[in-house]
Formats: C-alpha cells, sequence, structure tokens
C-alpha cells in the first residue's frame, strides 16, 4: 500500500468585514478551507443549511464569535 501524504492545511481566517456569502449577498459569517485547498465564505442561514455538507469537506473552519453554527455540533458528534 503507497501512503497518500495531505499538505498541511493553513487555519482559516474570520471572514472579513464586507466580505459577502458565496450563495447570496449577506454578511459573510462562516469560513470554510477545504481539501486541495480555496475556501468557502457563508452567511449564517446558508452555513446552517449547508452545515452537513460542509463538515465532511473541511479542514479547518473559523466562525463569526456571533454566529451559532450547526456544524459545530456536528463535528463534535464525530
Amino acid at each position: 500500500m503507497t501512503p497518500t501524504l495531505t499538505p498541511p492545511s493553513e487555519a482559516a481566517v474570520p471572514p472579513a468585514a464586507g466580505e459577502q456569502c458565496d450563495r447570496c449577498s449577506a454578511a459573510a459569517k462562516l469560513r470554510v478551507a477545504v481539501a486541495g485547498g480555496g475556501d468557502l465564505v457563508f452567511c449564517g442561514h446558508h452555513a446552517n443549511k449547508y452545515a452537513e455538507q460542509l463538515v465532511k469537506i473541511a479542514t479547518d473552519v473559523s466562525v463569526d464569535p456571533e454566529l451559532t453554527w450547526r456544524g459545530t455540533q456536528l463535528m463534535s458528534e464525530n
């Protein structure tokens, strides 16, 4: 069996003020770093709507302190 190396993930930084959700124009409240590079940002509504899928692909997550993200509980259950 050949081992597979994954590059270390860079820590996700919180969404910057004025940054917008990737799905709508609302203020971003969650940043998710994904394997393979890149990141996604979402407003609170879309962050919670896609929480189950985001938990599966996230290598690092940064949540705005004002947001209660459903994914936090899902991550602790695994």
